[in-house]
């Protein structure tokens, strides 16, 4: 009985928690929808947007795709779960008479080629349907190919190093939670240093930017808030798609700067400015370490959850399955990833003071007229819709609406343009979309 009432309980957490997200969505869609006709004119003149419509049926159509494959996985996971097949495939695993931990990566592998095989189909609908529709996709067949390989080879990688060690942690080490928490932020901290380093340069082309006056004016930023750095490149991010950005990464010797091509392209020189200025706040103010420290927080917390859960045996009786460590593991894992997206506002929160921050840093440095052109330029580059539902913003939004953020950039900087309709209030825009 316990185990039929864990199993409909594991049920109605995975299908409720989808359900909710499904209508948060929906419910988003509606808002935008007539908040787009309110605020049209304020669209064109202030984001550039020449066409809100549009923008709303690239929304529209993102949402549905993300939703459709959201379902369909979480379908055919219920099915292997409920019809019994994922206690025979543990059987036929267990069968082959291989030690625990061979026989756990084995179920690693598997997994990771399952979950990579279910996202082809989407992965195409959104590369060559979607984004091609809207005039974002470059990329070309072979390219794509060449990244799904290389993405699937990267992911085994790290699945069977980090796999590998967690399952031994379970069967060697008494309190293996603590040892799995400290293995997973090791990971994080040195991922930071070698994504930059080596992951990144097998899909893009990383170019220093030399002296010319993009250089210089990437140095005169640095000057501004007393930083220097050497580590400057432009990723070649057109070969993929007309997308814009810019961001930093790493620690120590290993971080940079990155400037997207199309940023560079599409942007005037001090809005490249301010987009550099916004993000070099968040490591002038430790930003990225205070989202370690919190990362720390919330994984304390679910190696703890988990710990409880494989070692009080109660993910394995709802399936009859064998009390073995990568069966515990995957399925206290099923438990917990619904309670993490349930969650995330709290995340969200922390992200959206960072943000507000790096923000006026950037005014303080460059100055806001640049800044809001800048943010007007990121949402018409990306097509974004500027007025999600408060209640999808809470749970997706960790920067703030960009009219929200224009409208506070010109608070700080009185002498910024005024917008093009005179109103941006909250009522009005609720919401827009993260740079």
């Amino acid at each position: 009985m316990d185990g039929l009432l864990a199993a409909v309980g594991l049920g109605v957490l995975l299908v409720g928690t989808e359900a909710f997200f499904t209508a948060l969505s929906v419910v988003n869609l509606r808002h935008q929808e007539t908040a787009v006709a309110d605020n049209s004119e304020w669209i064109v003149s202030e984001l550039g947007i020449d066409d809100p419509e549009e923008a709303l049926s690239y929304h529209r159509v993102k949402t549905g795709v993300s939703k459709l494959q959201s379902w369909v996985t979480l379908g055919l996971l219920l099915l292997v779960l409920f019809s019994g097949l994922f206690a025979d495939l543990v059987g036929a695993l267990d069968a082959l008479g291989l030690s625990p931990l061979v026989e756990g990566l084995v179920f690693v592998v598997g997994l990771v080629l399952a979950i990579q095989l279910l996202s082809v189909p989407f992965d195409v609908v959104d590369t060559f349907v979607v984004e091609e529709v809207y005039g974002f996709n470059n990329q070309t067949l072979g390219l794509w190919l060449r990244d799904q390989v290389i993405g699937t080879a990267i992911s085994l990688v790290f699945a069977v190093l980090l796999g590998g060690a967690l399952l031994w942690f379970v069967e060697a080490v008494p309190l293996w939670p603590a040892a799995g928490w400290g293995l997973v932020m090791a990971f994080t901290i040195a991922f930071t240093v070698i994504k930059p380093r080596v992951i990144d340069p097998l899909f893009n082309e990383f170019t220093p930017v030399e002296e010319s006056p993009l250089r210089d004016a990437v140095d005169e930023v640095f000057e501004r808030a007393g930083y220097r750095t050497d580590e400057v490149y432009e990723m070649d991010a057109s070969r993929r798609s007309s997308h814009s950005n810019a961001y930093f990464v790493g620690f120590g010797p290993a971080k940079r700067v990155v400037l997207y091509d199309t940023l560079v392209e599409g942007m005037e020189t001090d809005e490249v400015q301010s987009v550099l200025a916004h993000e070099l706040a968040h490591w002038r103010e430790g930003h990225i370490w205070k989202f370690v420290a919190l990362g720390a927080v919330r994984f304390a917390v679910v190696f703890a959850v988990l710990g409880w859960l494989v070692e009080s045996g109660v993910v394995y009786a709802p399936f009859a399955v064998p009390e073995t460590a990568y069966v515990g593991l995957f399925l206290g894992v099923l438990w917990i990833a619904p309670l993490n997206r349930l969650t995330s506002p709290l995340e969200n929160y922390v992200s959206l003071s960072y943000e507000r921050d790096a923000d006026a840093y950037a005014v303080e440095v460059i100055g806001g007229d640049a800044m809001a052109r800048a943010l007007a330029q990121l949402a018409a580059d990306n097509l974004s819709t500027p007025f999600p539902h408060p209640w999808y913003e809470t749970f997706h939004y960790d920067h703030p609406p960009i009219p929200e953020r224009i409208r506070r950039v010109r608070d700080l900087d009185p002498d910024v343009d005024a917008p093009g309709d005179g109103s941006t209030d909250r009522g009005a825009d609720p919401g827009a979309a993260s740079d």
